[in-house]
């Protein structure tokens, strides 16, 4: 029950959080850490009476598991693409399963055998459940710092696709391995384990893929009305998650135990579905304000959660503290089993996929990042209070003797991993910039020296700064701006290619930025947006691999949901005649569109970049290829209106109508802005016009 001393206290906490978070961010220490000790600090501070309802709120297995966890959850794989997912299937997954059976066995046997050393007579079956609960990663600090020192994107995408689908593979082989304490270890029972094993992740895959199609459909019949379709994308989250679960106690009733839903592997499956296909059924508006609004929310869950990891420290029984032996050896055991199953499960892959090696360095780093932190909490905390277990041997319970070590390990990787991951990048070279980024940092440096100049000219003639603060200002830019330009003349052909790739990407960029501006005023069709975002995303993936892109494909194979999607619309009929002639003029005058955008930027960098930070004959190309884009997507615009004269005629007269629109809402917000309208004439003028 939620009393006003236990919301008081989740309050306090967050607002605490804030602060740790930008005292991490000042410090660069991963805040995670810090959230912990926050939590160890306050546990000494609510032992004073007046501060005693810190202690009010507290974490509970259904807190973790309803609330945070498909928070959690869902902002992570919100956010991964597909395809690089795709790309990464098989060291993602072969470390998320193998790596992780590897760990969970290996922890299991060498805890046992080496407690069993000390005197510590523990079962079996309870080490294995340790295990199975300890091998799930969390990758919360390590991917911060990831981000904070540049580590490459492939290696981030592999740490975090494997934290986040070992997840599911900890939820449901804990399951198993609480089945073979509760049942006995059988071959009736290791049978019934395959089962439900295999069953969740392919049982919560379903789920997640029919739940994900349920909710993509209903967010395209509301996809003008902003706050409906950001909702239903927020409420995805948990409902798949309770769906599976609830799916999962269905089949229980009607006596079919064997057979489980994995929430998480559901969670999981809807989450990526929405983040790479159903997040274009809303406007990227709305895309924009989901994306940060998911942010704050994993923000928000992790911030509690780490918390009260150091409030679980005062929850630990005062037997515990007997257990120093178990404790260091679980710590060490733990760490062992973490390198014997990355080393041990991408060694082989390494020799048999030559092109997809995993660098040795990653693996370091793979094993030295093991954080534990969310999921491991709530599995212990899963653990029947009164779980018996025959020849147990010591005075505490079996959830507190795990609870203990499942603590301690947690601490472990927090205070003392987690704060070495930086230094380690560092020193095994993980953060160094390959030559494409150092071409780019360079041409930065010297457009920003360039554009600095331009404005310091004008702020001085027009008097905002003093004339002769503004000249010593600029002729320090000019001097910066020289010293970059100096360095790209004086680069070799390899940079120069470099340099001609990190131009085409930035095209490729704004090509993006002006076609999302076209959708969200509904000048191109969903079909049309999507066909062609398909087709600057493969050509920016083939520059970066240094191929030539093709700029007819817009889809491969490894558009999953896409392709999926076609599959499905194809069983209910194809669009009509007209349909696909509007679709073709629309495309054709956005392709003109962003031509001509492209044409605008680059005269605009031969004027001012020419020579000094591109090289001419690559602006040039460039420049003759997007002329070429634009003359041919006029001519078949131009045959497409000849051909159909009618359907133009009204596309031409409701883009019209889109035009005035946009400016007439630009207009009014701008007028709404600087209070020359007060709010009711805001409100009253916009539903007026039909803006609301």
């Amino acid at each position: 029950m939620l009393t006003a001393e236990a919301a008081f206290s989740l309050f306090l906490m967050l607002a605490l959080s804030s602060a740790v978070y930008a005292l991490a961010q000042r410090f660069r220490l991963p805040y995670t850490v810090l959230l912990t000790l926050l939590g160890v600090l306050l546990v000494f501070v609510s032992s004073i009476p007046a501060l005693a309802f810190l202690r009010e709120f507290h974490l509970t297995p259904e807190l973790l598991f309803y609330i945070f966890l498909p928070t959690l959850l869902f902002e992570s794989a919100f956010n991964m693409s597909i395809r690089r997912v795709v790309d990464e299937f098989k060291p993602i997954m072969l470390l998320a399963v193998g790596g992780y059976l590897v760990s969970a066995l290996s922890i299991g046997a060498v805890l046992w055998f080496c407690l069993s050393l000390f005197g510590f007579e523990i079962p079996f079956l309870v080490t294995l459940l340790f295990g199975a609960l300890i091998s799930a990663t969390d990758p919360v600090a390590v991917l911060a710092l990831f981000k904070e020192y540049g580590a490459p994107r492939r290696l981030t995408l592999i740490f975090e696709g494997e934290s986040l689908a070992n997840d599911a593979t900890a939820l449901a082989f804990f399951l198993v391995a609480l089945g073979f304490i509760e049942h006995g270890l059988t071959s009736g029972s290791i049978a019934l384990g395959a089962v439900t094993f295999f069953s969740s992740l392919i049982g919560g895959a379903i789920i997640g893929l029919l739940m994900g199609t349920a909710f993509v459909r209903a967010i395209s019949f509301f996809r003008e009305n902003e706050m409906v379709a950001t909702t239903l994308m927020i409420v995805l989250a948990h409902m798949t998650f309770l769906v599976a679960e609830l799916g999962t106690h269905v089949l229980g009733h009607v006596g079919v135990e064997a057979l489980k839903f994995s929430p998480i592997i559901a969670t999981t499956v809807a989450a990526l579905m929405m983040g790479n296909y159903g997040r274009f059924k809303v406007s990227p508006r709305a895309d924009e304000f989901v994306e940060k609004l998911w942010a704050q929310f994993a923000f928000m869950a992790n911030s509690v959660v780490f918390i009260l990891v150091g409030f679980l420290f005062a929850s630990v029984p005062h037997g515990a503290r007997d257990l120093w032996i178990p404790i260091l050896v679980a710590v060490v055991v733990v760490m062992f089993s973490r390198a014997v199953s990355i080393y041990g499960t991408l060694m082989p892959f390494n020799f048999l996929r030559r092109a997809e090696q995993v660098p040795w360095t990653w693996q370091h780093l793979l094993a030295w990042g093991s954080l534990r932190g969310a999921l491991s909490v709530m599995l212990v905390l899963m653990v029947p209070a009164d779980l018996a277990v025959p020849g147990w041997p010591l005075d505490i319970s079996v959830q507190n003797f795990l609870l203990v070590l499942t603590v301690s390990c947690i601490f472990v990787t927090l205070f003392i991993k987690a704060p070495t991951v930086g230094p380690l990048m560092r020193l095994l070279k993980v953060d160094t910039l390959s030559h494409d980024e150092e071409v780019a940092e360079r041409e930065a440096r010297g457009i920003v020296h360039g554009r600095i100049q331009a404005a310091l000219e004008k702020f001085g003639e027009k008097g905002y700064i003093p004339a002769g603060l503004a000249a010593s200002m600029r002729a320090r830019h000019m001097e910066g701006f020289r010293k970059y330009a100096l360095s790209v003349q004086s680069s070799s052909g390899e940079s120069r290619t470099a340099a001609e790739r990190v131009l085409q990407l930035y095209i490729i960029g704004i090509e993006k930025e002006v076609l999302k501006d076209l959708y969200v005023f509904g000048e191109v069709t969903e079909r049309v947006f999507k066909h062609i975002w398909g087709k600057l995303t493969l050509q920016a993936e083939a520059i970066e691999a240094g191929l030539s892109p093709d700029p007819h494909k817009a889809r491969d194979w490894r558009d999953v949901f896409e392709n999926l999607a076609d599959f499905v619309h194809s069983l209910f009929g194809a669009p009509s005649r007209e349909e696909l002639a509007e679709d073709q003029i629309l495309y054709y005058r956005a392709q003109h569109i962003l031509a001509n955008k492209i044409i605008q930027e680059l005269e605009t960098f031969d004027r001012d970049f020419a020579d000094t930070m591109f090289a001419q004959d690559s602006l040039d190309r460039i420049y003759a290829i997007y002329k070429r884009y634009r003359d041919e997507a006029q001519k078949k615009r131009d045959d497409l209106r000849a051909a159909y004269p009618a359907i133009s005629a009204g596309l031409d007269a409701r883009l019209a109508g889109k035009s005035v629109f946009r400016v007439e809402e630009k207009e009014l917000n701008k007028l709404h802005r600087r209070e020359f309208l007060t709010s009711k004439l805001y409100i009253k003028l916009k539903k007026e016009s039909g803006l609301e």
